[in-house]
């Protein structure tokens, strides 16, 4: 049989061969090396995970942590309209994709934008930039409040998305979040953190919420969620981690949904590698086109 050895593999007309005994060494060093680097990778994936807990956690002032809320619109109706948002009014739903073909699909009107992504420590330094650069210069018609509590992003992204629209759509009176918001709207962003974490109410709706998903909820996670709206024709980035709210420009009801994509854009091809980001609408139910 004509052929031709490499590293142990017989090469010959009929296909390749392996010579097992040659290739020992080649298998048992290729073995080590394949170990170390899957346990170099998860030592390192597992010490980033770490970190970024731990800034997330920095950066809520309470020992309080509450389980993760799923980037579920499902759930996330059931949360709203359980604390008083009717059906009839508005409802989440998710957004497939960034490109205009695909936001042509979401309902409209769209009220807000919630968008998750993942931590990082190119995050985190933009997140510290930011709160040296604070200047308080945003309308007072914002409503904006810090997060306090731990693993809390996901309710406190959907209160700032409901804060912002009370003037479009209409809470069940005496509700949760009719008597939320009329005890907080005089409030700054630290004092309705505070009367969020002492509220017991609300504390149970969240963990009914999150045991409430299609998937188990882990007591840390290394995601956030972030809220976009449109006030006083100004879109805004309302994060419960950061100081005040970050304004990305000019914006319109009607191009809330377009002006909030771009900014997203920006933030995933910051993390390219990652697939954790997840964009949830809030829309006006119409009783036409609605999900």
């Amino acid at each position: 049989m004509e052929s031709n050895r490499y590293n142990g593999c017989v090469v010959s007309k009929q296909g390749i061969d392996f010579d097992l005994k040659a290739l020992k060494p080649i298998i048992e060093v290729s073995v080590c090396v394949g170990i170390f680097h899957f346990c170099y990778r998860s030592v390192r994936e597992e010490a980033q995970k770490t970190t970024m807990a731990a800034a997330i956690h920095e950066t809520s002032s309470s020992a309080k942590r509450w389980l993760p809320l799923e980037a579920n619109p499902d759930v996330m109706n059931q949360f709203l309209w359980g604390l008083g948002l009717p059906e009839d009014e508005a409802e989440c739903g998710d957004v497939y994709g960034l490109d205009d073909e695909l936001l042509d699909m979401v309902p409209k009107p769209v009220l807000a934008v919630l968008f998750l992504y993942p931590i990082t420590e190119k995050s985190e330094e933009e997140r510290r930039q930011q709160e040296k650069e604070a200047k308080k210069d945003y309308s007072n018609e914002v409503y904006f409040m810090k997060q306090t509590v731990g693993n809390a992003c996901g309710t406190i992204g959907l209160l700032h998305a409901i804060g912002n629209i009370t003037s479009e759509i209409k809470l069940s009176e005496g509700s949760f979040l009719d008597r939320f918001f009329k005890s907080t709207k005089s409030m700054d962003p630290i004092e309705r953190a505070a009367f969020l974490e002492k509220d017991n109410e609300m504390e149970v709706a969240h963990s009914v919420a999150a045991t409430a998903g299609d998937t188990a909820a882990p007591e840390n996670v290394d995601t956030h969620f972030i809220c976009f709206s449109c006030v006083d024709g100004t879109l805004y980035e309302l994060d419960g981690r950061k100081t005040e709210p970050i304004s990305h420009g000019p914006s319109s009801p009607n191009s809330l949904l377009q002006d909030a994509a771009r900014v997203i854009k920006d933030m995933i091809s910051d993390n390219p590698d990652s697939l954790n980001f997840n964009v949830i609408a809030i829309s006006k139910k119409t009783g036409e086109g609605s999900m």
